[in-house]
């Protein structure tokens, strides 16, 4: 059983998928105090944990509205408001590692997995931007200053843990008009002024785009589909 902690993104389809299947049989054995699995490290840490049961299964949810799956199983336990585990059973950047020998010569994530921290600065900045304004000037100068073979692994768990954060409605507001100029000469329904448009709306018409452009540095973006996860 394996429930990631990094975002749902780097998962190929059969991953995806396949945690997905196994948040719900986590939450199973939780709810209905079944005994199959109930001893499994990866049971044990959430237990307690119903709040961040259900917020990993919407980060998943989105990422598999965007990759065109319909997710038709709310989870709809919550206890213990706002709080994650406290216990990795891999550390982020170890994750990360598993999954690149995992997915040698198979089908990759939408997110290709990064090879150093400016990869995955990449693919988190806007994400970080829509939680921590200053971590995200701090963050950016660090990443512009390492090599490409420095060691990320304090890099990747510090974002891993930022993201389990719910950007406030500004900052969410503030990264996503920062990737909408990566589209916008796209949407030709005009005039338009995205600082009326609801998030909802600002990220599902910027998600059509993507697409549709495939716009490259967007497809490879966390905030693409995480932030919809805490928009609602």
């Amino acid at each position: 059983m394996r429930i990631w902690d990094i975002q749902p993104g780097y998962l190929n389809r059969q991953s995806l998928l396949g945690e997905h299947r196994e948040l719900h049989g986590i939450v199973s054995i939780i709810v209905n105090q079944k005994k199959g699995y109930s001893k499994h490290p990866e049971t044990l840490r959430w237990v307690g944990y119903g709040w961040a049961l259900r917020k990993r299964h919407q980060l998943l949810a989105a990422e598999m509205s965007f990759r065109g799956f319909t997710d038709k199983s709310p989870v709809l336990i919550r206890a213990n408001q706002d709080k994650w585990p406290d216990i990795y059973i891999d550390e982020p950047y170890q994750q990360f590692q598993i999954l690149s020998e995992k997915y040698k010569n198979k089908d990759q994530g939408r997110i290709p997995l990064p090879q150093n921290a400016r990869e995955l600065w990449q693919h988190h900045k806007y994400s970080v931007l829509a939680r921590d304004v200053n971590l995200y000037k701090q963050l950016g100068r660090t990443v512009s200053s390492m090599k490409p073979f420095d060691d990320f692994s304090e890099l990747a768990k510090t974002i891993v843990e930022l993201l389990k954060k719910e950007p406030s409605i500004g900052g969410a507001r503030n990264a996503l008009q920062h990737m909408w100029g990566y589209v916008s000469e796209y949407y030709h329904t005009k005039p338009w002024d995205v600082d009326s448009w609801s998030l909802a709306r600002l990220i599902e018409t910027m998600q059509q785009l993507t697409i549709e452009i495939q716009e490259p540095y967007l497809m490879t973006s966390t905030a693409l589909s995480e932030l919809g996860a805490w928009i609602r």
